[in-house]
């Protein structure tokens, strides 16, 4: 069989989406109860990410695509680990857990491929009504690029001060998002273009037929994992964080709705 005829299928697909409820269920019960339950979340979303995409595109490309996201992700937060560049300087703690090759856990390249891929989709909806337009590539690869900017925002308050995966280090600049400075949202803008540079033509429809009905499964992924990262803040009591999170998911929420509806 050739791999591109090769599909995932839908009952696996909603197989893992039982499975990711479950864990986020237990993650929000129990946010501190285990360092297996995280990594079993995070390796579920990536899972799921990738098989959703499958319904829409042929399974080498998905995969290509991940492994490329994958790979400039992890060497990108491998590189700020060791240099401080391009993410600014942190340290990964043990919590985090096993790490690839002495520097970076190895949930970490898991978490890019969840970022861009869900944050994609929900900019291919909202973008909807202008997928005929002469800019529509570009303007995908900008929106994406925001989006996965906003998964990282609402993720560095758990990931720094509830789950204790990093520690930010401090720098000249003294304007930080819980430990986080300016340079890491630079940074993640950055490497999330840079891989959009790279995937976007393995993630296009070689032999495009009629529009399909808007796939509302990547927006359900971005915003449970925001919804997930909120509940965890709060656990914590760091409410600026619940906060800027419950809006910035509401506008990606009436923008995605608004567009699918189109």
């Amino acid at each position: 069989m050739r791999l591109s005829a090769v599909k995932i299928p839908t009952a696996l697909l909603w197989t893992m989406v039982a499975a990711l409820g479950v864990t986020v269920l237990g993650e929000i019960l129990a946010p501190n109860f285990s360092a297996t339950l995280d990594a079993a979340l995070i390796a579920l979303a990536a899972a799921a990410s990738i098989t959703a995409l499958t319904r829409q595109l042929p399974l080498q490309n998905v995969l290509l695509a991940a492994a490329i996201t994958a790979l400039i992700g992890g060497i990108a937060h491998g590189l700020s680990a060791r240099t401080s560049i391009p993410f600014g300087p942190f340290i990964f703690n043990e919590n985090a857990g096993p790490k690839l090759f002495d520097c970076i856990p190895w949930t970490v390249p898991l978490l890019w491929i969840v970022a861009i891929f869900n944050s994609r989709g929900v900019a291919r909806l909202g973008l909807r009504p202008w997928r005929k337009t002469k800019n529509y590539g570009w303007w995908l690869i900008g929106l994406t690029a925001v989006l996965a900017v906003v998964f990282d925002l609402a993720l560095e308050p758990v990931a720094a001060h509830v789950k204790h995966f990093w520690l930010w280090q401090p720098t000249k600049i003294h304007v930080t998002w819980h430990g986080a400075s300016p340079l890491n949202f630079l940074g993640w803008a950055f490497v999330s273009l840079l891989i959009l540079a790279f995937i976007t033509p393995s993630l296009i429809k070689k032999q495009p037929g009629n529009s399909r009905a808007p796939d509302f499964m990547p927006f359900g992924l971005w915003l449970g994992a925001m919804t997930l990262f909120a509940a965890s803040s709060a656990t914590a009591g760091l409410w600026p964080a619940v906060i800027v999170d419950a809006v910035l998911a509401g506008v990606a929420t009436v923008f995605a709705i608004r567009g699918a509806k189109w």
